[in-house]
């Protein structure tokens, strides 16, 4: 069975900085997609970022590019994702996912169908 277990959300005051875990168990991040959703107050879920099983393609939000960077160690089987020059309107519940194997259109990676398993989610609240 494979679980995801996100770590590292917090406060954090506009402009600072965080950076959230997500390791798998189960079976290993290498051959996978890898991606970050978030769902704000009254909001629907959201894509963040996303990471192709090679890591050699990486997508972002247009609202979170050039502040957040997706990363991954297949070492410890865990995905990163650095969020720096934090917003209010960045207050959400992180939630990570991973996908299938092999080669996708990158438009799939958008929807939240395309991803197989999700975790629990962490919480980041930025202050003003």
């Amino acid at each position: 069975q494979v679980q995801l277990v996100e770590s590292g959300g917090g406060l954090v005051q506009a402009g600072g900085s965080l950076r959230l875990s997500c390791e798998a168990s189960g079976r290993a991040v290498s051959p996978y997609a890898m991606g970050w959703f978030r769902q704000g107050p009254g909001q629907v879920r959201e894509f963040v970022a996303a990471i192709r099983w090679n890591a050699g393609i990486t997508l972002y939000a247009g609202s979170v590019e050039g502040r957040f960077t997706i990363s991954r160690d297949n070492a410890k089987n865990t995905v990163y994702l650095q969020s720096n020059s934090l917003k209010p309107e960045d207050t959400a519940v992180y939630y990570c996912a991973t996908g299938p194997s092999g080669y996708y259109n990158l438009s799939n990676y958008y929807r939240e169908s395309f991803w197989d398993y999700w975790g629990q989610g962490t919480q980041v609240t930025v202050s003003s």
